[in-house]
């Protein structure tokens, strides 16, 4: 397979599952509800209004702004892409450009049209291409569901700051193309010296 065929079809299969996960999700899950696969994993459905693990800025203005730059970012990843397919880089760099690529097309597709092609999921299951959408173009709510709670409990008193509280470990809800992101950046660490090599020298896969 070629590298621009690899990242095609890397591309292609990440956004596709990130969504078929995403609009499952949101069509057979209100707000809230859980169900425990394991003790470590659960799906927990929760819908993101704001940046990564939840935090928010700025009201509608930020929101819109946040989008636009995540808009301008993979523009700028597509050409980062392009780039290393030329210089014909390791197979591995190539997955986890076309990853992060990916996971940012994902949750930007929930940004910009969530909130026009389903209704509310409070208290229901929400309705794909409803009537009464909850929100507006540009203003939709990202959906996340995968929950690891690995170790639960109460942080030994000797650690500063946080000593004697109750601490979950990883406490964060997140979703596909999350987790398509923290691949590809972990793919980009690893083979590093094939990411950003020193000198013009690329050695091929």
């Amino acid at each position: 397979m070629s590298k621009k065929n690899l990242a095609i079809a890397t591309i292609l299969i990440a956004i596709i599952l990130d969504q078929i996960i995403k609009i499952y999700i949101k069509t057979h899950f209100y707000l809230g509800e859980e169900v425990i696969v394991f003790d470590w994993f659960r799906i927990h459905f929760v819908e993101n209004n704001g940046m990564a693990m939840g935090f928010e800025f700025g009201g509608r203005t930020g929101k819109l702004f946040l989008t636009l730059f995540r808009i301008v970012a993979v523009s700028a990843i597509i050409f980062w892409l392009v780039g290393n397919i030329k210089r014909k880089v390791h197979n591995a760099v190539i997955i986890g450009i076309s990853l992060i690529f990916s996971g940012a097309v994902g949750n930007i597709i929930d940004s910009i049209f969530y909130g026009v092609i389903f209704d509310q999921s409070n208290h229901k299951v929400a309705t794909l291409f409803a009537e009464k959408p909850y929100g507006d173009l540009f203003y939709g709510k990202v959906v996340d569901m995968l929950y690891f709670p690995f170790w639960d409990g109460i942080l030994p008193e000797w650690i500063p700051f946080i000593g004697g509280n109750d601490f979950t470990f990883f406490q964060y809800i997140f979703n596909p193309a999350d987790a398509f992101i923290s691949i590809g950046v972990a793919l980009l660490f690893i083979f590093s010296k094939q990411a950003f090599p020193k000198d013009e020298k690329v050695v091929n896969a």
